[in-house]
């Protein structure tokens, strides 16, 4: 699983098993994605899911996989290795995404701030865009990461990638860690969210806007493409 963030501090990457039950949605994806086909406990959240997700989705670039499902689920936790729902225990956190099972669960007070709703589920869908967008142009990401290391770049575009950024020790560049990939897919994600987002500021944009500007038109490039696999 991928996890898209803390409420207090991003960067947990671990897999959890999904032990948190919600309401249920789905995005449908056929060629690109364009519209959601949405259940939930009630015909209000429903629809209320269903015009987020479709709002979000027509900013986003075009898309082609296979359906992913969506779903709400209250007081989101991590704990041992589980994402759960409810309860006094575990990390509280916004989302997180089953990449096998294709299924992103998000915290359900979401819904009632729709800036935040759109950064955090374009950050898990773009989790998908990661794991299918091949080694050539996770390299390309990689170089353009390094290139802001050797310029003293401080900062990032969101806690999940900051915080393994800050983590990084001088040998993980240079040997591709597992700490270095799994903090070039945060910044990817975090990156997406932001500049596909509409946030405009927030507390979590640390990034200086020069070095934004560089990924801005790395994505430009990216989104340039007839549609990105997910």
């Amino acid at each position: 699983m991928a996890l898209s963030g803390t409420k207090e501090h991003r960067g947990q990457g671990r897999r959890y098993r999904d032990d948190a039950p919600g309401r249920a949605g789905c995005v449908a994806s056929a060629g690109s994605v364009a519209s959601a086909d949405v259940t939930a406990s009630t015909a209000a959240e429903a629809e209320e899911l269903n015009g987020r997700l479709t709002e979000v989705l027509r900013r986003a670039p075009a898309l082609d996989g296979r359906p992913i499902r969506v779903r709400l689920a209250p007081e989101l936790r991590a704990r041992d290795g589980r994402l759960i729902s409810g309860g006094p225990s575990g990390v509280p956190v916004h989302a997180g995404s089953f990449l096998r099972t294709r299924e992103i669960v998000l915290e359900s007070a979401l819904l009632d701030q729709p800036v935040e709703f759109a950064r955090i589920f374009l950050h898990e869908l773009f989790h998908f865009v990661w794991l299918r967008a091949g080694n050539p142009l996770r390299r390309s990401w990689e170089a353009l990461l390094e290139d802001e290391l050797r310029s003293g770049a401080r900062g990032e575009l969101g806690w999940s990638a900051d915080g393994r950024k800050r983590r990084l020790g001088p040998r993980d560049r240079a040997s591709r860690s597992r700490r270095w990939r799994e903090y070039a897919c945060e910044s990817f994600c975090d990156s997406a969210a932001c500049l596909l987002g509409g946030a405009g500021d927030h507390e979590e944009f640390t990034l200086a806007r020069r070095v934004r500007e560089n990924r801005r038109r790395w994505f430009q490039s990216l989104l340039g493409r007839p549609a990105l696999r997910v």
